[in-house]
């Protein structure tokens, strides 16, 4: 590596986590005036704990959120100054193409891509759901009771069915149970119940039915049976019947892969509320690549209002991207959409302005 490399290379990840360290503390400092009353509410809440659960996981939400507009606005910055100190004249001086001046920065935002990805795809997650837990034991007022989940139908397999009125996670007990197989479109068998309690067996799907009514179709006559109570095994744990859309931000990649293709083999409604977190996962670590871009093609021009002028277009284009993350985070969880598509759409869009810039910057 040269010594230019180095020296850009240097700059692009020196200002990149100096950026990070100052807009860091100043969100912290505002949530704590936020969130202060509510700490001091609860007597058993130490300094430690709200730390250590707290503001951990929090920094690590709150960094990997914002380090897109953190990394836009630092190479955007330094490149700036280089142009206005004449250092990228005098590079150009020295036959040194802007192909190859952009090698360094693309080392840079590789870097801080691997990072971005383990960030997205394993720390988050995790952090995420401590986050979470914390914020509904001690900040939120009011609280969703995610402990009863009603009208559960739910696909076991190709042929499996069941349905259920409502369900209380807490004590894994549920009401007006029924569980239908079928051949094709062809009913063959019918389990109906008015209870269904969990019976915790090693681990394995064991359930007790209370009031159950058991009917066997078959080509000559129907078998049917009743009883006070019978166990049995069903393809399924309780935490199945759970569906809420937040716990996509909990889980680790491959636990939400392996979630989605459950789900889809169960016949679940619209995924793609857990599609949109997963493809996004990706795509904001490689938007580096074209947020460096960006910024390197504005910075590298010396511009009559100074290094302010560029600081206005960047930042400006920043918060546009980030309008349209959100934008089409909404519109690719909605049924209809393909939440892929929707995801890569800003990329998509600011890579065709970042060539663009690119082609001007060469010239």
């Amino acid at each position: 590596m040269k010594i230019l490399d180095k020296y850009i290379l240097k700059k692009y990840l020196g200002s990149f986590f100096f950026v990070l360290l100052i807009l860091v503390p100043v969100i912290i400092a505002v949530d704590i005036s936020e969130k202060i009353d509510k700490f001091l509410r609860h007597a058993d809440l130490t300094a430690e704990i709200i730390i250590r659960d707290y503001y951990v996981n929090f920094i690590v939400n709150i960094g990997n959120m914002i380090l897109p507009l953190a990394l836009f606005i630092s190479v955007l910055f330094f490149t700036s100054r280089l142009a206005s100190d004449t250092e990228i004249i005098a590079i150009n001086s020295s036959k040194i193409s802007f192909t190859r001046f952009l090698k360094p920065y693309f080392i840079g935002a590789t870097i801080v891509t691997i990072l971005s990805l383990l960030l997205n795809h394993f720390i988050v997650p995790q952090s995420s759901k401590v986050y979470t837990e914390f914020s509904n034991t001690y900040i939120k007022t009011k609280k969703k009771d995610l402990n009863m989940i009603q009208n559960i139908n739910l696909q076991l397999s190709p042929n499996d069915y069941i349905y259920i009125r409502n369900f209380n996670m807490k004590s894994e007990v549920g009401y007006d149970f029924s569980y239908e197989r079928y051949d094709g479109i062809k009913l063959i068998q019918k389990l109906a119940s008015d209870k269904i309690k969990f019976t915790k067996n090693d681990s394995v799907s064991s359930y007790r039915l209370s009031g159950y009514y058991k009917r066997i179709l078959t080509q000559e006559n129907d078998i049917i049976s009743t009883g006070k109570q019978m166990d049995t095994l069903f393809n399924f744990l309780p935490k199945d019947l759970l569906h809420i859309e937040s716990f996509a931000k909990e889980m680790k990649t491959p636990e939400l892969m392996d979630y989605i293709t459950v789900s889809k083999e169960r016949g679940r409604g619209n995924l793609n509320t857990y599609l949109v977190e997963l493809y996004k996962r990706t795509s904001l670590p490689i938007s580096s690549y074209i947020l460096t871009l960006i910024a390197v093609c504005l910075g590298s021009i010396k511009r009559r209002g100074g290094i302010g002028m560029n600081l206005a277009i960047g930042i400006s284009m920043m918060f546009i991207y980030v309008f349209l993350m959100k934008i089409v985070e909404v519109l690719g969880a909605s049924a209809d959409s393909s939440p892929f598509i929707m995801v890569w759409i800003p990329n998509i869009l600011f890579g065709i302005i970042g060539i663009y810039l690119f082609n001007q910057a060469r010239k």
